[in-house]
This record gives structure tokens, C-alpha cells and sequence, in this order.
């Protein structure tokens, strides 16, 4: 069974960063592909990132390109989302995800992480 495991959200003033990290457990890390969605209140979680499983192929919601990165480390079955120049709109509960194949749509991944607020401050 997959487990995931986020960390790393919290307050931050507008145009600071963070790092978010989604530690994974059970399963084959490198071969599966990963990805970051974040939801905020009374909203449709979106599609924020995803890599594949080598970590070549990556893709960005438009609203975050330029400023956040994802990244993985297949040695520590660790995804992180490195965020920067955050903006009031980012402030969601960001959730990792594990699938067969990378996809922008949440039901295309089988396992997700409990999730982890970042706060913006204006």
C-alpha cells in the first residue's frame, strides 16, 4: 500500500517561498509519476505540477510557471515543490499524488497524501 506524506507548508508573506515535501512509502517510487494539486476553501481541487517517474518530464499549471519548481529525489522516495514569489492565490491545502502516468486531472492518480496548508499574507 502507498502511503504519502506531506510536509513543509505554513504562513508566508507574499512574495516569499516555501518548500513542500511529499515523502512516499510502499510501491516503486521511480517508476511511478507524481504530482502537486492544491485546493482552497469552497474550491475544485486544481492541478499545480507533475513529474514522471525520472524526473525528465515535467509540466506546470500556467498559473505557477516561472515560480514554482517540482522536483524528486528517487534516492529518498521524496517529491518536493519548491514555491516562490507566492501570491495571496496560492494559499490552498496542497496535496501530492501518486499515478501510473502523469495527468492534469486528480482522478487520474490512485494515491494522495492528507494534505498541507500554506498560508499567504498580504
Amino acid at each position: 500500500q502507498v502511503r504519502l506524506v506531506e510536509s513543509g507548508g505554513g504562513l508566508v508573506q507574499a512574495g516569499g517561498s516555501l518548500r513542500l515535501s511529499c515523502a512516499a512509502s510502499g510501491g516503486t517510487f521511480s517508476r511511478a509519476a507524481m504530482s502537486w494539486f492544491r485546493q482552497a476553501p469552497d474550491k475544485e481541487r486544481d492541478f499545480v505540477a507533475d513529474i514522471s517517474g525520472g524526473g525528465s518530464i515535467i509540466d506546470y499549471a500556467d498559473s505557477v510557471k516561472g515560480r514554482f519548481t517540482i522536483s524528486r529525489d528517487n534516492t529518498k522516495n521524496t517529491v518536493y515543490l519548491q514555491m516562490s514569489s507566492l501570491k495571496a492565490e496560492d494559499a490552498a491545502v496542497y496535496y501530492c499524488a501518486q499515478g501510473t502516468f502523469r495527468s492534469p486531472y486528480a482522478h487520474s492518480y490512485a494515491y494522495w497524501g492528507q494534505g498541507t496548508q500554506v498560508t499567504v499574507s498580504s
